[in-house]
């Protein structure tokens, strides 16, 4: 009698528990950002976009239960389960949610003196859910217990934001030129700063631009030695040092790879901007370029788009959106608007706009050997670069590069939820899947900056109010 009891308790333990079981209830702070939330839900009679990279299928019915994907098909056959509410969206598209791999939760502060990024945790992770990004890697965090703190609270459903994977501090060697970031003394202090944050929760780390060689060798094996990935935004060491090190990300690209700088030392990080020039007589199809993408290739190293940062360093580029404008305290708006007014001003003397090109001819070269590309916005620079709107722009920016639409999408999708192990949960709509969904008005597999016109956003099969999200974060960008 007890070898059956124990075997019924086995089979009932084994069965899955369904999302309705574990999922939250949501907080007085995020309901009214809800617009949809019944037990079952139809998309009917719309354009499906499913991040695969496919072509557009028009006139679909995708069914939603329990925060997923129960049916996706023709809407002539597909079967709506009888209590369902059905939302008719003749003329609209639906894409999986963006996956932001390179999405801090901090802004430059508009204040002069020492450069401080304040963390915006009321204000940045509205915005990223309303542009329709629903998981995010924070690659680099300067307030790390914040992050994690904030992470909880979204998944508890107290607070409305995305997924949240949490990458630890920086790992910044000597020289850093930020005071929130902690300076490594050696190749054992970024060890126990590694297993540190990891014991707390991190998932992630990014080494950064001052890190010797032996410091992030000792980070990357701790990391890996508990199935954790290290990415870099680096300068004292360069692309194909770093992959020989056993790195598994590269952010930004090739504006920040500095081994092509002809005066370059091992360990030490060169002056950014002048081994940004030695890029102006590099040609991406020539032999060390090329040898560089197939060694990172070879090494299975992805590389972080993070166009929208970079843009606006070239002068007069970057779209003024009044979406971005609107964020943004009057302090931040004035200046941003006078740093750009300023590069503008020097116009005739930037490299900056060769630079760029080069950049986006890299990125789609990188993906065209094989590379996995992934897509972010970076929230820094001098600002003007923000939290959704941002990651919108890198979609637009891709399909500048020489990308498809549909390529651009499955960049910004489907290949951030590879690189997370998480491909088999988000990423792409498919029956089983999260329901992650991002509702466009208008077409973007033929048109890409229909990617803004976001209407409804979906995160585990609950429908949030991009446009209430936005306003809810208006004039707030630039103090928290």
């Amino acid at each position: 009698m007890r070898k059956l009891l124990l075997a019924i308790l086995g089979i009932v333990l084994a069965l899955p528990v369904s999302f309705s079981q574990t999922k939250p209830k949501l907080s007085a702070a995020v309901t009214p950002f809800v617009k949809e939330e019944a037990g079952v839900i139809v998309l009917a009679h719309v354009r499906v976009v499913d991040g695969t990279g496919a072509a557009a299928r028009s006139d679909q019915t995708l069914v939603i239960a329990d925060g997923k994907i129960i049916a996706l098909g023709d809407s002539g056959t597909t079967k709506i389960p009888d209590g369902a509410k059905v939302l008719d969206l003749a003329g609209r598209t639906v894409i999986p949610g963006l996956v932001g791999m390179h999405d801090h939760m901090f802004y430059p502060s508009p204040g002069g003196g020492l450069p401080l990024y304040p963390e915006h945790a009321s204000s940045f992770p509205r915005l990223y859910l309303a542009g329709g990004v629903t998981s995010i890697r924070t690659t680099g965090s300067l307030e790390p217990y914040a992050d994690l703190e904030l992470k909880d609270a979204i998944d508890a459903g107290k607070l409305a934001g995305p997924k949240i994977h949490v990458t630890g501090p920086y790992l910044e060697g000597q020289g850093a030129f930020a005071l929130q970031m902690h300076q490594l003394k050696d190749a054992e202090d970024a060890r126990q700063m590694v297993e540190f944050w990891i014991a707390r929760g991190a998932t992630s780390f990014k080494a950064y631009m001052n890190i010797t060689p032996d410091e992030l060798s000792a980070a990357v094996k701790a990391a890996h030695a508990h199935g954790i990935k290290v990415t870099g935004h680096l300068c004292s060491i360069g692309f194909r040092e770093a992959a020989a090190l056993g790195i598994d990300d590269l952010e930004h690209g090739i504006e920040v790879d500095t081994e092509f700088f002809p005066d370059k030392k091992t360990g030490v990080c060169p002056n950014p901007q002048a081994a940004a020039k030695a890029l102006l007589s590099m040609d991406i199809a020539s032999k060390p370029m090329q040898d560089m993408i197939h060694d990172l290739v070879a090494h299975h190293v992805a590389v972080t788009s993070t166009l929208p940062v970079f843009e606006t360093s070239v002068p007069g580029r970057a779209p003024l959106d009044s979406r971005v404008l609107d964020a943004m305290t009057p302090e931040a708006r004035l200046a941003y608007l006078t740093r750009r007014a300023r590069i503008s001003d020097n116009a005739a003397t930037s490299d900056a706009a060769v630079i760029f090109k080069k950049e986006l001819e890299f990125e789609h070269e990188f993906s065209k050997q094989g590379g996995l590309l992934l897509a972010g916005l970076d929230p820094t620079g001098y600002g003007g670069v923000i939290a959704g709107f941002g990651d919108q722009r890198e979609v637009e920016l891709l399909v500048e590069a020489g990308f498809s639409p549909l390529e651009a999408i499955h960049i910004a999708t489907s290949n951030g939820a590879e690189f997370l192990g998480e491909l088999d949960k988000i990423g792409t709509l498919a029956v089983g899947k999260a329901a992650d969904i991002v509702v466009l008005q208008g077409d973007p597999s033929t048109n890409i900056k229909d990617v803004e016109k976001v209407e409804l956003v979906f995160k585990d099969g609950v429908g949030y109010d991009c446009a209430k999200l936005i306003e809810s974060a208006k004039g707030m960008v630039g103090l928290r």
